[in-house]
């Protein structure tokens, strides 16, 4: 891999913006392919497949904003992840439990036990896993 490829990476991980839902459904495509031509994400795609151009562009502005990266053979580009679906993760939830829960983990869970009804059985495997970081 070309250094050039490491630079983005640094600098969306620190600037990135949330990407869009359909940002988003392609980037879970491309994680899952690892590397992939725009028409290998396409096959991946629901009925109806969205059109050739439509993913093109898309992958196109996801390559500025520095998430993907691409090899070029010839005339044609496989493009791949620069930044990893984890990291895409960690990036967003600490910028969610910030914006929504004033930087409180414990108002966050307290949220999703409230609402969405964790059963005591989940609650104790989150007491595990808090147990196991210590």
């Amino acid at each position: 891999m070309k250094l050039k490829y490491f630079a983005p990476i640094i600098n969306s991980l620190k600037t990135m913006k949330k990407l869009t839902r359909k940002e988003e459904e392609l980037m879970k495509i491309l994680w899952k392919l690892e590397k992939a031509f725009v028409k290998d994400i396409i096959e991946k795609y629901p009925e109806p497949k969205p059109h050739y151009n439509t993913i093109s562009s898309l992958v196109r502005l996801l390559q500025e904003k520095g998430v993907v990266g691409f090899t070029q053979y010839g005339n044609t580009y496989q493009y791949f992840p620069l930044i990893s679906k984890e990291e895409y993760r960690q990036t967003f939830m600490k910028q969610i439990v910030n914006d929504y829960f004033d930087n409180s983990y414990k108002s966050a869970v307290a949220f999703f036990v409230k609402e969405k009804g964790l059963s005591p059985k989940e609650l104790e495997e989150l007491i595990k896993i808090i147990k196991d970081q210590k």
